[in-house]
This record gives C-alpha cells, structure tokens and sequence, in this order.
C-alpha cells in the first residue's frame, strides 16, 4: 500500500524542478553573458526559451496523462531533464546553452501536471486542500531559493556548476519517483483520444477559466519581480550576487507559509472568496512595494513579502477548486491552468521591459496594480455571483 503522504513529496520534488531550473542563474545573468561572449538579450532568452517549451509542453503533457498514465510520463520526462541538465554544465557557446535549456524545460514540464494529477486522485475533499497546500509550498520554494543557490554555487565555482548540481538533483528524484510511485490513474477514467475542444470546454467553463486567467497574471507579477529586483538591488543598495540572491528569502518565505495556510485554511473558508480576497490583497501588496521600494531595503523586503504571502495563500485554493470541477480531464485542466501560467512567465520580462524603457518601475508596476484590480473586481463577479450553482466541466 502506497504511503499517499511520501507521494506527495516526491512528485513535488519532480515539480520543484521546474520553476528551481528556470530561475537558477539570475543573479548572475551578466557573468553569463560575458563567459559565453554574447549578449544580456541572447541570454536572457535562455530563461524566456525555457519557460516558453515549458508553457508549450503543458499542452501536451496534460493530455499525454489523462490517456498514458501518470508514471510513465513523469519517468520518461524525469529522464530528458537530467540529461538536458548535463548538456547544458558541457555548453561552452549561448547556442548549445539554448538548445538544452529548451530540452531541460520539455523534460521536467511533465513535472507540475502529473505531480497535480497524482495528488488528486489518490486524494479527496479537505484532505485534497491540505495536500495541495503541502505540494504547493514545497514547488513554491523553486523559483525563489533557484536565485539563492544559484548566486551561491556561482560565486563559489561559476554559473556552469549550477547545471551540474541540477543533474545530480535531478537523477535523485527520478531513483525515488522510479522506485515508490505507482500508477494512480483511476480505472474508471478512459484512456480516450485528446481533441482540441476538450481545452475549449475548460476555458469556457467559468471555473476553468477564472482561475486559469488568475494564474497568468500572478505569475507575470512574480516574474516582474524576480526579473527587475536583482536591477534595483543592484542600481540602488549596491549589493553582490550573494546578497541579491538572499533578499529573495523573504519572498520564498512568505510563498512558502501563505501555501501552507491556504491549504489548511480550506476546510473553514470558502475557496472561492479566498481566492477574490487574495487577488485585492496581491494588488495591494503591489502599490506598496512602488511606493516603498526607493525608501529603504526594509520597506522593500515587507513588499515583497506581503506579495508572496497573499500569492501563497491563493495556490493551494486554485488547484483544489480546478482538480474539483474537472474529473474526468483534471490532467488536461492542470496543463491548461500551468500552460497560461507559463505564459505569463515568459512574457513578463518582454512586456516588463517595454514599460520600464516607456516608464521605469512607476510604470511597470503601475500596470501590475491596474490589472489585479480589474481582475479582482471581474473574479467576485464571475465566482462568487455564481457560488450557489454546481460547477461542471
């Protein structure tokens, strides 16, 4: 008999790689450019191609587990990961560095939609919420502890060593998922072919599609703030890539402990006006961190803070209610839900720059704000107007 709890970490590990890979080189993004003898754009599309086949890849993973089974895709994605991260530690030019970033993200894109997947089907009710809550906080460590190990292992060695160490993290996780999870795919779910609608009908379902959406414009905010920070932090308080790397501490912190309450807190508060509460809270959170960032370090870690703790919160909550309201697709459902997600990484530091050359940072995070209030007020308005009805796929 599985140990559904133990499950729940390793799948989670498997899914912790994926945004862990994306952002581990940040801080040190122009001592990339000047080993390899390129550019800060060229490199920078290193992290943009990888959250790019990453988002693409959910599209195809999704339905891949609904139909093959959920043990088959995470080993086989697993295995890629590791080797891609290999090639990436021997790439001595951007181009070779490119390419496996591109294979690193198509491997361990399989991550996040079957480590979902798994949770929910060997998981119902509150319990589900806890789970989930647990998942989340463990995967919302990835993007934020990547720029601290990754500051670190560069300024110890250089930035090649941080692929080396994913390999070797990497390989750990595929022994554990390889030895311990077993196929949970209900029976009762049909192994039938994937057709286009089938992501028609999730983003025509108000559910779906309202947190879908919600998904994109938090992780093109969170994006904002890993892509820019290491620039204020820098131009402002002068500060190393150590030191950059560690003021994201705070941020992880606070995802970590807002997932952990947003699952437990499920069982007593409705999901639904959580999730509309956490979105005012997260525009909020973001017009302070304008307003104080120039002040002085402090006022600039409680914004990020506030952010990442409101962010955490709202996580567990999106996937509980999504899993919920698609049964017999929920694989399908969570590669939509993370497909936008990516998307929305990976047009964050395109669009974030366009309005910072227009504007600086009044205009980049400005923005931000507008549209977590918009969506704010268009979320109470499409959930809790419709809270009463069961929700079908």
């Amino acid at each position: 008999m599985m140990n559904r709890k133990f499950l729940v970490y390793i799948v989670a590990f498997a899914a912790f790689l994926g945004p862990f890979t994306q952002t581990i080189y940040t801080p040190v993004l122009p001592e990339v450019a000047s080993q390899l003898h390129s550019t800060s754009f060229v490199v920078n599309l290193t992290i943009s191609v990888f959250t790019l086949f990453l988002a693409i890849m959910q599209m195809i993973y999704g339905p891949l587990t609904d139909s093959k089974g959920r043990r088959k895709v995470l080993l086989f994605g697993i295995s890629l990961y590791v080797i891609a991260s290999v090639g990436c530690f021997f790439s001595e030019t951007i181009a070779l560095l490119l390419v496996f970033r591109a294979l690193q993200a198509i491997g361990i894109a399989a991550g996040s939609v079957v480590a979902v997947t798994v949770i929910s089907d060997l998981f119902d009710g509150k319990e589900r919420g806890q789970a989930m809550g647990t998942f989340q906080m463990l995967v919302s460590l990835g993007p934020v502890l990547g720029p601290v190990i990754g500051g670190f292992l560069s300024g110890l060695f250089n930035f090649h060593s941080v692929f080396l160490a994913l390999a070797a993290t990497g390989m750990v996780v595929l022994v554990f998922n390889y030895l311990y999870l077993k196929e949970t795919k209900p029976d009762s779910v049909p192994a039938g072919r994937f057709q286009l609608r089938d992501f028609a009908a999730i983003l025509q379902n108000r559910i779906g599609s309202s947190i879908i959406y919600l998904g994109f414009i938090q992780y093109y905010v969170f994006y904002n703030f890993l892509v820019f920070l290491p620039n204020i932090l820098t131009d402002r308080y002068g500060l190393s890539a150590e030191q950059k790397g560690l003021v994201f501490l705070p941020m992880s912190l606070g995802i970590v402990v807002g997932s952990y309450f947003g699952g437990k807190i499920q069982a007593r508060i409705d999901g639904e006006k959580l999730l509309v509460l956490m979105t005012y809270l997260n525009a909020i959170s973001v017009l302070f961190f304008l307003i104080f960032y120039s002040v002085s370090l402090p006022w600039l870690l409680a914004g990020i803070i506030f952010f990442g703790l409101f962010l955490g919160l709202s996580l567990p909550v999106q996937t509980t209610i999504l899993t919920g309201a698609f049964t017999h697709n929920r694989a399908t459902a969570v590669g939509a839900y993370n497909f936008f997600r990516y998307m929305g990484m990976a047009v964050s530091p395109i669009v974030g720059s366009l309005f910072y050359h227009i504007g600086g940072y009044v205009l980049v995070y400005g923005f931000i704000m507008f549209v977590f209030l918009a969506f704010a007020l268009l979320l109470s308005r499409r959930l809790l107007g419709t809270q009463a009805k069961k929700f079908a796929p």
